[in-house]
């Protein structure tokens, strides 16, 4: 029953590419499910809407999230792209699953509301339009878990569920992901019109793009020019979010150029996995049985697909050495920003000539024995706070146990323990508590999550939501999610219907 301290929801709707033409995108109504509830909801994020928490005891606001209705004002639709596939150019794709609700101003500005998982659009193709409990837990989870590290993501709202069923390897229960973001527009967008030699309307869009996402680029002459600085815009906002990936071991699992962002947001969670062991071979999505997508290969299919998206703007750049040039930042961006992420986890204050050197020889020290990624940092950070007032080897001890072989350790301990000199080491430590998580959504915790809402028990859900937002806390009643993972996390499989 509805609260009766209910306020009723009334939200100012607008449609974020109405002005554009109904080229870029198709109006279609959700498909509604049968005896929607809740499964979880974003209260901190709703709050950061300016959303009031009263608001969610609201039946209509439940049934528009779940898609069962449309709330006053809002246009649904589905927008098309194309892009390439596990390298494969795939032709057009689109938005299969995902029905955006429109444009809000909220209190962080305008964001679009998207539902993933609400029935058929004109771009399903031999899909269902779709989404399982399983893989709408994860997203939800996996995007708050970003925001939570400060990568840049998508948003999650909140996610429902049907016991409507729906065929992936198996029958399972169905789900809806509220997903929210200043924009969902990916590289696909501009290939799918670069594709079709439609120069008029990806001219139309990258014009608007600039207008509403970049408009500090309007006071850069028009044309070209204008058109390449996006270019190199895009590339180092993707470069940050790529080096960010690697610090914490993050892999995508599926890096198709329809799921790159042209705002450098991680989106679309599929078979992604934080790494346990540090493995720079892994690859997390089993259905990459050529090994593209694995986690070391990131940057550089990051950079591969940055080179679809100069290739489609060059109608508008006119000059493929000026694009060229845009796109090569990304070889002098990302590794100064990934050798600053990794100096950042190692406490190293300032930069020094051997930092590089520094970081490499640890990250093959950890390689080497697939030492736990996680697990290796947090204790790395508290234990530099320990060397200021013990002996080398007592403060370090519980990072030494993490290596079945200790001389690789033993040799780097040294030159790390020099790089440290001069800096206030209590200072360091809490810096570093406050770079290396001590919480990731690892397979095995989503996993253990999903089972308990297989038979109805949210409250894993609810759990990892509290201590991914905050993953750098140290929250002592769940130190339990911290540890290492089971045997039997090894086995469990993801792949791109995860």
């Amino acid at each position: 029953m509805q609260s009766s301290q209910t306020i009723e929801f009334t939200l100012d709707w607008q449609h974020p590419y109405d002005a554009l033409g109904t080229a870029f995108y198709t109006g279609v109504q959700p498909t509604p499910l049968s005896n929607v509830h809740w499964v979880a909801r974003n209260h901190a994020l709703a709050e950061q809407l300016g959303w009031p928490v009263h608001k969610w005891d609201s039946e209509k606001l439940l049934s528009a999230l779940s898609g069962n209705s449309v709330l006053p004002g809002s246009q649904p639709f589905a927008s098309v792209y194309s892009g390439h596939q596990f390298g494969v150019w795939a032709g057009q794709l689109g938005d299969g699953r995902a029905l955006s609700l429109g444009l809000l101003d909220t209190a962080i500005g305008p964001q679009e509301f998207q539902l993933k998982g609400a029935g058929l659009t004109p771009y399903s193709r031999m899909g269902d339009g779709r989404a399982v409990l399983r893989s709408s837990i994860r997203e939800f989870l996996c995007s708050e878990a970003m925001h939570g590290l400060g990568i840049p993501t998508t948003r999650a709202l909140c996610l429902t569920g049907s016991p409507d069923r729906v065929l992936r390897e198996e029958l399972e229960t169905a789900a809806v992901v509220t997903r929210v973001a200043p924009s969902f527009l990916r590289f696909g967008h501009l290939q799918h019109f670069a594709a079709n030699g439609d120069t008029a309307s990806l001219q139309l869009l990258v014009d608007h793009f600039i207008a509403k996402h970049f408009p500090h680029l309007l006071s850069v002459e028009a044309g070209p020019k204008r058109y390449t600085a996006m270019l190199a815009r895009v590339t180092r906002l993707t470069a940050e979010m790529l080096a960010q990936w690697q610090a914490v071991g993050f892999c995508h699992g599926v890096m198709n150029t329809d799921n790159m962002s042209l705002l450098g947001l991680t989106i679309d969670y599929g078979p992604f996995q934080f790494l346990d062991g540090f493995d720079p071979a892994h690859v997390c999505n089993h259905s990459d049985h050529q090994g593209r997508y694995a986690y070391a290969r990131q940057p550089q299919v990051a950079y591969w697909n940055l080179f679809c998206l100069g290739q489609a703007m060059l109608p508008l750049i006119e000059d493929q050495d000026m694009a060229v040039a845009a796109l090569e930042s990304f070889k002098t961006d990302y590794p100064m920003l990934t050798d600053q992420a990794f100096a950042a986890k190692l406490g190293l204050a300032g930069s020094q000539s051997g930092d590089h050197e520094l970081i490499e020889s640890q990250l093959k020290i950890l390689a080497a024995e697939k030492t736990d990624f996680t697990i290796f940092w947090r204790r790395l950070s508290h234990a530099t706070a320990l060397l200021a007032t013990q002996a080398p080897a007592q403060a370090f001890e519980k990072v030494r146990d993490l290596f079945m072989q200790h001389e690789g350790w033993d040799n780097w301990l040294p030159a790390y323990e020099r790089r440290l000199q001069g800096q206030d080491l209590l200072k360091t430590s809490s810096q570093m508590l406050q770079t290396n998580p001590k919480y990731v959504l690892r397979n095995h915790l989503g996993e253990q999550a999903i089972q308990q809402a297989k038979i109805g028990d949210f409250s894993g859900v609810a759990d990892l939501l509290r201590v991914l937002q905050t993953p750098f806390d140290e929250h002592p009643d769940f130190h339990h999610l911290a540890g290492f993972p089971p045997d039997w996390a090894s086995s469990i499989s993801i792949s791109c219907s995860s």
